[in-house]
C-alpha cells in the first residue's frame, strides 16, 4: 500500500485543494527540513489541520474522531505502553471484544497496526485525528511526570528501544549487543535512553544530573528553566555515568579530573547531537549534556522573533562587504543562533565563509568549521592567523575573549572581510566599553565595527491555558505604559495545563537591542564615553532597548510581564 505523503499529494491534487507549485513548493521544503508532508502544508499555511483531516477521511474511508472532546478510559491507556504509543504516535481509545479503536494520525501505518495488533492479540480499527489533536492526547494520557516513574522504566522495559546511539567517528549505528557488551547493565541502558528520550521529546535545552548524599537528582532545562524531573535511586548514579562516558567516548576510570565529550542519537529517524561535560563533585561526577536538535533549531532569520527594526537593521548590514557585527547578551541568549542565521542569510556560491567556534554547535552545509582546541595551541587568535591566509569572504568567530583576537578581528574586518562575532556583556552600548577595556583602540573601533545587537530569549505564554487580566493604574504608571483612558490594556498569563508542564508557558521568543554605529555615536566612541552617554545619544536617535521591546511583546500578547521585569534590566 502507498504511504500516506504518497496518497496525501494524490488526494490533494485530485480534489484540487492545492496548486501543484505549492505541493512542489512543500515538497522541497520537506526535503530540506524533514518532517511530515501535511504539518509542512499547515506551517506554510497552505492548508488547514481541518482540511487535511476531512480529505483524507474521506478519500481513505477512515472515520475522523475529535480526541480534545474524548475522556479515555484509564484501563484502555494501559494496553499501550508509554514508549509504543509515542514511538507509532497511536492512542487506543475502546476495546470491544476482539477489537481495540485506536486514534492515529497516520492510519496507512500498516507497519504499526501489524506491531500493535500483534502485541495486543486484538484487531485494529483506526480512526484519523490531527496531529495537534494527538500531541496533546499525548501529553494527557501518556503524562511524563506520571509515566516515567522508575517503577515503569525498570517494570515497561521491553525489547523495543526508541533511540540508537552512533559512534561519532564512524557515524554508524551500534547494535543492542555491542552495548550490552560496553555497559554490561542492560536497564541502566534502557533508563539512560528513557532520560534521553524524554528531554528531546519535551524540547529541553540541557540535562544535568547531579549526585548528592542520599539521591541523584535529573533536571532538565526547559524554555530557558530548569525544571526537576523523577530521578532513578542514588545507586543507579555510577553506572548511568558510566554509561554516558562509554559513548561519549570518555574514559571511565577518571574520577577527578573534568572531561569533555560528544555522542549523537537516532530517534524517531532525526539525528540528535548531545555534547557531555563531566565534573567531579563532593558525592560523584555531574554530567551536563546540552541537546543539539537540528530539526529544533531555527536557524531562519525571519522567524526568530526579531521586530522588523532590528530585522532591517540586521540583514542590511549583513549584506555590507566588509566591517563587524557583534552579538551580545548572556550564555544561553541565542547569540549562536542569530549568527547561523545571518550566515545562512548571506551565504552564497560565491562566497568564502569560514567559522571558529569553541565546540561547533551545529555542522552547517558548504561552510568551513573549525573547533578551537586550546591544549595543542589552537587557539582563537591561532586560528584566525591562518584563516585569514584562507582568502575568505566572511568569518565568523565563536566568541571574542581577549585582546589579541579583538586586534585580529578588528583588522580583518579594516581589510576588507565581513567579521560576525559575539560578547558577553548585557546591553549593546556596554560592548564598546568593553572592547575599550580590553585595549582596542576607539578609533580601530569606529572604523571596523557597523553594528552591535544585544538580545534577549523570552518564554512564550502557553497558549493551552492563556487569560487575560488587568492592572491598576498605578502599576501601569510605575511601568510608563501609555494607554486610552477609557481603554486600559489588556495582559495576558497562563494558569499551567499539561502542555506546559503546568509552567504557563511553551517556547520563546527574542527580544533585541540594535546600536548602529552613527557619526553622533562614532563621536562619543572616540570620547571614551561611558555606556550610559552612549545609551542615551541611541535612544535619542531611535534605539528601542531591551525593556521596550519586551514591553511591546507584553502589550502584544505574547509573554507576560513578569517574565520581562525577570529578563531585562530598568531603563535609566
Amino acid at each position: 500500500m502507498s504511504s500516506l505523503k504518497d496518497r496525501l499529494t494524490e488526494i490533494l491534487l485530485n480534489n484540487k485543494l492545492i496548486s501543484e507549485d505549492k505541493l512542489k513548493a512543500a515538497i522541497n521544503f520537506q526535503k530540506e527540513k524533514g518532517g511530515r508532508l501535511s504539518d509542512i502544508l499547515i506551517e506554510l499555511k497552505f492548508l488547514t489541520e481541518k482540511d487535511i483531516l476531512s480529505v483524507l477521511s474521506e478519500s481513505l474511508g477512515f472515520s475522523s474522531i475529535d480526541l480534545s472532546k474524548l475522556e479515555i478510559d484509564p484501563e484502555i491507556i494501559r494496553i499501550l505502553p508509554s514508549n509504543i504509543a509515542r514511538h507509532y504516535q497511536i492512542i487506543p481509545l475502546l476495546k470491544k471484544e476482539n477489537f481495540l479503536t485506536v486514534a492515529m494520525a497516520d492510519p496507512l501505518n500498516i507497519l504499526a497496526i501489524d506491531d500493535i495488533s500483534t502485541r495486543t492479540g486484538y484487531t485494529i480499527i483506526p480512526l484519523i485525528v490531527t496531529a495537534s489533536d494527538m500531541a496533546l492526547a499525548m501529553e494527557k494520557y501518556y503524562n511524563p511526570i506520571q509515566d516515567n516513574s522508575l517503577d515503569t522504566m525498570l517494570k515497561d522495559i521491553s525489547e523495543y528501544q526508541a533511540i540508537e546511539l552512533i559512534k561519532k567517528d564512524k557515524e554508524e549505528v551500534l547494535d543492542t549487543g555491542t552495548l550490552i557488551q560496553l555497559s554490561q547493565e542492560a536497564p541502566v541502558i534502557k533508563i539512560t535512553n528513557m532520560i534521553l528520550e524524554d528531554a528531546i521529546r519535551l524540547k529541553a535545552s540541557d540535562i544535568l544530573i547531579e549526585p548528592f548524599e542520599k539521591l541523584m537528582r535529573v533536571r532538565f532545562r526547559i524554555d530557558g528553566v530548569l525544571q526537576e524531573r523523577e530521578s532513578p535511586p542514588k545507586s543507579l548514579h555510577p553506572s548511568i555515568i558510566s554509561r554516558i562516558k562509554v559513548v561519549s567516548n570518555l574514559n571511565i576510570a577518571e574520577h577527578r579530573l573534568p572531561q569533555d565529550g560528544r555522542f549523537k542519537v537516532r530517534i524517531e529517524a532525526r539525528d540528535v547531537d548531545f555534547r557531555v561535560s563531566m565534573m567531579p563533585s563532593s558525592f560523584g561526577e555531574k554530567a551536563a549534556l546540552r541537546i543539539l536538535d537540528k530539526t529544533q533549531a531555527m536557524l531562519d532569520i525571519e522567524k526568530l522573533g526579531f521586530d522588523d527594526y532590528a530585522l532591517g537593521v540586521m540583514k542590511k548590514n549583513a549584506a555590507r562587504p566588509h566591517g563587524m557585527i557583534l552579538v551580545c547578551g548572556p550564555t544561553g541568549s541565542g547569540k549562536t543562533t542569530t549568527l547561523y542565521s545571518l550566515l545562512k542569510f548571506i551565504d552564497k556560491p560565491e562566497s568564502n565563509i569560514i567559522t571558529v567556534e569553541d565546540p561547533i554547535e551545529y555542522q552547517l552545509e558548504g561552510i568551513n568549521q573549525v573547533n578551537v582546541k586550546p591544549e595543542i595551541g589552537l587557539t582563537f587568535a591561532a586560528s584566525l592567523r591562518s584563516i585569514l591566509r584562507q582568502d575568505p569572504d566572511i568569518i565568523m568567530i565563536g566568541e571574542i575573549r581577549d585582546l589579541d583576537t579583538a586586534d585580529i578581528a578588528i583588522k580583518a574586518a579594516l581589510t576588507g572581510h565581513l567579521v560576525l562575532s559575539t560578547l558577553h556583556t548585557t546591553t549593546a552600548p556596554a560592548s564598546i566599553v568593553r572592547l575599550i577595556n580590553m585595549g582596542v583602540e576607539p578609533f580601530l573601533i569606529t572604523s571596523s565595527l557597523i553594528c552591535v545587537v544585544a538580545q534577549r530569549l523570552l518564554r512564550l505564554i502557553c497558549n493551552n491555558c492563556k487569560e487575560s487580566y488587568q492592572l491598576t493604574q498605578e502599576a501601569l504608571d510605575k511601568l510608563k505604559i501609555k494607554h486610552r483612558k477609557d481603554k486600559p490594556p489588556l495582559f495576558y498569563r497562563g494558569q499551567g495545563c499539561s502542555v506546559c508542564l503546568n509552567s504557563g508557558y511553551k517556547g520563546r521568543t527574542c527580544i533585541t537591542e540594535v546600536l548602529s554605529l552613527s557619526p553622533e555615536v562614532k563621536g562619543l566612541i572616540m570620547d571614551r564615553a561611558q555606556d550610559y552617554k552612549i545609551k542615551q545619544l541611541a535612544r535619542s536617535l531611535g534605539m528601542k532597548t531591551l525593556r521596550e521591546i519586551g514591553v511591546e511583546k507584553v502589550l502584544s500578547g505574547l509573554t507576560t510581564l513578569e517574565e520581562v521585569l525577570k529578563i531585562t534590566a530598568v531603563d535609566e
